[in-house]
């Protein structure tokens, strides 16, 4: 595809609105509870479909409830969904970056790559997908314990 003289998207392109990202999960609960208590997420709905035998959770943010986090469970499935790097990441804009991951690690979650530049950190839920925490607008002053913090494992 060409683009029309530099503009995006092109004209001919049909607009497009984005729903959500599917991540399939061993432990639902642990990691709804990743979502709600650590990262603040609403559940917006949840549907078990018993023919099928799985279960779909969605999330949004407070601030953004229209592009959400559908959580996929399969159940009795011990398929081997890797460490979810090939996934990538999700990434979520916080108002206090440093506030956000002592919240986590109080909840007992590891914080990977600190925000030693007041700006980012990486995350892992309970299945491993990894979540980048950006500040939102200009990177905080460094500060203590983030800026001595080693990364820890892998993001």
């Amino acid at each position: 595809m060409v683009w029309d003289h530099g503009v995006f998207p092109s004209p001919d392109c049909p607009q497009m609105k984005y729903l959500h990202a599917m991540i399939r999960v061993h432990d639902l609960d642990a990691t709804s509870r990743f979502l709600t208590e650590g990262l603040g997420l609403k559940e917006t709905r949840r549907m078990d479909n018993e023919a099928g035998k799985f279960t779909l959770v969605y999330f949004g943010a407070p601030q953004n409830p229209e592009a959400e986090i559908e959580l996929t469970h399969n159940w009795g499935s011990d398929e081997d969904y890797g460490s979810a790097r090939n996934f990538g990441h999700l990434a979520f804009e916080v108002d206090d970056i440093y506030a956000l991951c002592a919240h986590l690690q109080s909840l007992g979650v590891t914080i990977n790559r600190p925000p030693r530049d007041g700006r980012m950190a990486f995350v892992r839920t309970p299945d491993l997908i990894s979540i980048e925490l950006l500040q939102k607008g200009e990177a905080l002053p460094p500060q203590e314990p983030w800026v001595s913090m080693p990364n820890t494992g892998v993001w």
